[in-house]
């Protein structure tokens, strides 16, 4: 079966979800020193089918990949980079100023990225007004209002599971367009929004098989 076509601006959301895988593969690649890449290799060395890695490439890639040396890398990295808009930084704010909250705000690297973590929101009211990485925590009750009045199009949500769908719908409601969710729950959202899944125990789970079947070599 055929991989939903859910659009995002033209764009299938599959689409979206893998730009950022090829970015950081290509950047391996190029520190490895390879220069020029075709899309086969990246469809095996990523398990994709290799019809996908056609079709996404050439959303993005200025000049098609000629045939046998396939793309230049570095260019390829600049190609995605100017598409996913890394040089044209979103403004973003987060809910939930507990652990992890707190490592996210104190990141100076997602600018890179081009995301931009303004403020932050937290029920708990010893937290309001105070402020973590540079960035201003602020009450609940302030959230919709100041995504509306600042256009925020970006929502992080790292507060407990039951509270997530909540969270979600009061950043929907103050005008957020796409949502990184580190709650480990499904959201259900408006066909207009975008849902990033960060599901980091899938991915420690991964890692820890990947060790036993190591050891068992």
């Amino acid at each position: 079966m055929g991989e939903k076509k859910h659009m995002v601006g033209g764009i299938s959301r599959k689409t979206l979800e893998r730009l950022p895988v090829y970015y950081h593969y290509l950047e391996g690649k190029l520190g490895e020193g390879t220069e020029t890449i075709a899309s086969p290799a990246i469809a095996s060395e990523l398990q994709l089918s290799e019809v996908s890695v056609r079709k996404d490439l050439a959303i993005v890639a200025k000049s098609a990949g000629k045939p046998k040396t396939g793309y230049i890398i570095k260019d390829l990295i600049g190609d995605i980079e100017e598409f996913l808009g890394y040089n044209n930084t979103n403004q973003a704010v987060l809910v939930g100023a507990g652990s992890l909250g707190k490592a996210l705000l104190s990141y100076s690297g997602f600018e890179k990225y081009g995301v931009e973590i303004v403020m932050a929101f937290d029920s708990d009211k010893r937290k309001a007004d105070t402020k973590i990485g540079g960035k201003l925590v602020l009450p609940m009750e302030k959230l919709e209002n100041l995504c509306q009045r600042m256009n925020i199009h970006i929502g992080i949500i790292t507060v407990p599971d039951k509270y997530a769908q909540e969270v979600c719908g009061r950043l929907v409601e103050g005008g957020v367009k796409a949502i990184w969710n580190f709650a480990q729950v499904h959201l259900t959202v408006p066909d207009h929004v975008l849902v990033q899944n960060e599901n980091m125990a899938v991915s420690l789970a991964a890692l820890s098989k990947y060790l036993y079947e190591e050891g068992k070599a």
